[in-house]
């Protein structure tokens, strides 16, 4: 028989193969088709709404829009903080290419400064959205944006764009008062709102801008608009319009502030004044000031190093962070403690003889006029500023009752001013020193404290509110600042009884004792020439360099800077108060010269523009000439010298 050749094809066993095969990958198609289909309809169906979302997020962007920041204007409506438009330099990352290059191909055409590429660096690496702009440079000149035209094939990415950029057209004058904006950097972020401070750039650092941050801010608007794939807008879906911050009216007065400034003429020092039936700031000046418009977009380095270095320290608010001994200008709450106690009565004298020894101590407390002042009742003691009836007056009355007496005036309590960063000042007593020192009171401190120097300091905004109190008899004004938010008038704080005194007869004591200081005899007699009201002032000099027992203080030979403090209160119209009045000259050396002609300018200027009190002050001119009073003789030269 003969056998099969094994080339012979069997095409059976090929189609059993061919068909075995064909099922399998058969099998395997319709197990992929089902994992597909089963992953459509996971996708399309169960995960419709998410990736619908997101969708709609990478086609629709919710970008912010920021609220116009709130104006700040004196109590007439002059505008003191206002928002103008500004040219910045932004760059979108995603369409520059080489970031690096660009910025050394903008670097000499701008001439950036490091710290601008470096706050631009600290920007970009926060996280920001695609396609948004990042700041570079504000506040475009003209030159800048003429260089930016002519370049501009070179610059992809660079984008100019125009906002409300803050800016204080009285600057230094009202920089302490108003304080400033600048940038948002990390640590605000941590405290911020991120829903309504979303797209905000500013954010308010100092003064009212700071303590007012949430009304002046406003509220954030949002735009939902649909974008191509380059970030572009298409169109505009949606839009919340942002709601503009609230305006701001203050109680300070453009002229008065100017007054104050002006009386200051770039000397370091401040001045403070109040409406005593209030509390509202009328004006509030330190010297010398800074230009918070630097500070907006980004100060310079060397901006900032010059202030940071400057000898008469720019930044530093000396009204309500600067510590003074007050010297002689607490006099009269002395001298009302001394009547209010019983210490002295109206009657009682002393024979001055130019110095004050305790008993059983050789050491001389001296008295400002050498020879003493001979006999020396309370009123003259105001009025002639006698050192000896004060050391009398605390060596009977003790540190303990002339420190709680002094404490009804605010001293050695923040004033509650509606502005950040105050200081309390210090009220000596044996209580605080255990407390500050860890040491015991000796009698000879209680001495120094009488006349406002020892351990004794205050703010020039605390002599103020003193004075307010002095003038309200016994009554506390809180200072403010802001009167009026848009169209509301906001009621101001009310007047706390601080201090009781029983006899009103002790008040006039004072009073009339003060109103003498500007008169012939007084120690501001000199700045009360041709004073058409009653003004109620004391002087005061605070020492800086002690003297040794037995030295004499010649000016001419003492630098400047160690030359003693003049200081000024004042309320007036002494009669019916409307004004209290606290000026601080570093270094101004006498109150009388120095401080008091600044205390009369801001007085004239604010109480001779008010119908009430010019009525006033007529009808008493008029009765004068009739010769139904006798006005005040005016004062020789040389009739009192300053203490």
């Amino acid at each position: 028989m003969a056998r099969l050749s094994p080339n012979i094809k069997d095409n059976a066993r090929e189609v059993r193969l061919h068909e075995s095969r064909a099922r399998v990958m058969m099998f395997f198609m319709a197990f992929f088709l089902l994992v597909l289909a089963f992953r459509a309809f996971h996708l399309q169906v169960i995960r419709y709404d998410h990736y619908r979302t997101i969708s709609d997020e990478n086609r629709i962007q919710t970008s912010p829009i920021s609220p116009n920041r709130g104006l700040i204007l004196d109590r007439n409506g002059m505008i003191l903080a206002e928002n103008q438009p500004s040219f910045s330099l932004n760059i979108i990352r995603e369409q520059t290419g080489d970031l690096d290059a660009l910025l050394q191909t903008l670097t000499p055409l701008l001439a950036l400064t490091d710290d601008e590429i470096r706050r631009f660096r600290e920007r970009i690496r926060r996280g920001v959205r695609p396609m948004e702009s990042v700041p570079l440079r504000g506040r475009l000149n003209d030159d800048d944006l003429a260089v930016i035209a002519v370049h501009r094939h070179r610059l992809p990415g660079v984008i100019i764009e125009t906002e409300l950029v803050r800016h204080y057209p009285h600057a230094e004058m009202l920089s302490h008062a108003l304080g400033y904006v600048n940038r948002i950097n990390d640590k605000d972020l941590e405290l911020l709102d991120p829903v309504n401070y979303e797209g905000t750039h500013y954010i308010g650092r100092t003064g009212v801008e700071r303590q007012y941050e949430s009304v002046l801010h406003g509220r954030t608007g949002y735009q939902q608009a649909e974008t191509n794939a380059y970030g572009r807008i298409m169109r505009v879906l949606d839009r919340i319009d942002p709601v503009p911050g609230s305006t701001l009216g203050l109680y300070l007065d453009y002229e008065t502030q100017k007054a104050a400034w002006d009386g200051l003429a770039g000397r370091r020092g401040a001045v403070v004044a109040l409406d005593t039936l209030t509390g509202g700031i009328l004006a509030f000046a330190s010297g010398p000031g800074f230009d918070p418009n630097l500070f907006v977009t980004g100060i310079s380095t060397p901006d900032y190093r010059y202030y940071m270095d400057h000898l008469d320290k720019p930044l530093y608010n000396r009204a309500i962070q600067g510590q003074y001994p007050p010297g002689s200008t607490i006099k009269p709450m002395v001298a009302l403690a001394a009547l209010h106690y019983g210490t002295v009565t109206p009657e009682f004298t002393i024979a001055d003889p130019g110095f004050f020894r305790l008993p059983g101590d050789s050491h001389q407390f001296r008295d400002w006029k050498k020879g003493g002042h001979g006999s020396v009742d309370v009123h003259k003691a105001v009025v002639v500023s006698c050192d000896t009836f004060f050391y009398t007056v605390a060596h009977r009355m003790g540190i303990d009752k002339l420190a709680g007496f002094l404490g009804g005036f605010g001293l050695g309590h923040k004033t509650g001013i509606d502005v950040p960063n105050e200081l309390a000042g210090v009220l000596p007593s044996p209580e605080w020193k255990r407390r500050a020192l860890k040491q015991p009171w000796y009698h000879g401190e209680t001495i120094s404290v009488v006349i406002g120097q020892g351990y004794m300091l205050m703010t020039p905004l605390q002599m103020a509110v003193a004075t307010a109190t002095l003038a309200n008899r016994g009554f506390t004004v809180t200072p403010t600042f802001v009167r009026r938010i848009d169209d509301a008038d906001l009621p101001p704080p009310p007047r706390r009884r601080t201090l009781a005194v029983d006899n009103p007869q002790w008040w006039d004591i004072v009073t009339a004792s003060m109103v003498d200081v500007v008169r012939p005899g007084g120690t501001a007699s000199m700045m009360g020439r041709g004073l058409r009201y009653s003004m109620a002032g004391k002087t005061g000099t605070a020492q800086v360099k002690g003297i040794a027992q037995g030295a004499t203080y010649r000016e001419s030979e003492v630098a400047e800077r160690h030359r003693d403090h003049a200081l000024f209160v004042a309320f007036a119209p002494a009669e019916s108060p409307r004004i209290a009045i606290a000026v601080m000259v570093e270094n101004g050396a006498h109150g009388s010269t120095t401080a008091a002609p600044i205390a009369r300018a801001v007085a004239d200027t604010w109480l001779l523009k008010q119908p009430d009190i010019l009525a006033m002050i007529e009808a008493q001119e008029a009765a004068a000439q009739a010769g139904t009073t006798t006005p005040a003789a005016a004062p020789q030269a040389g009739e009192a010298a300053d203490e």
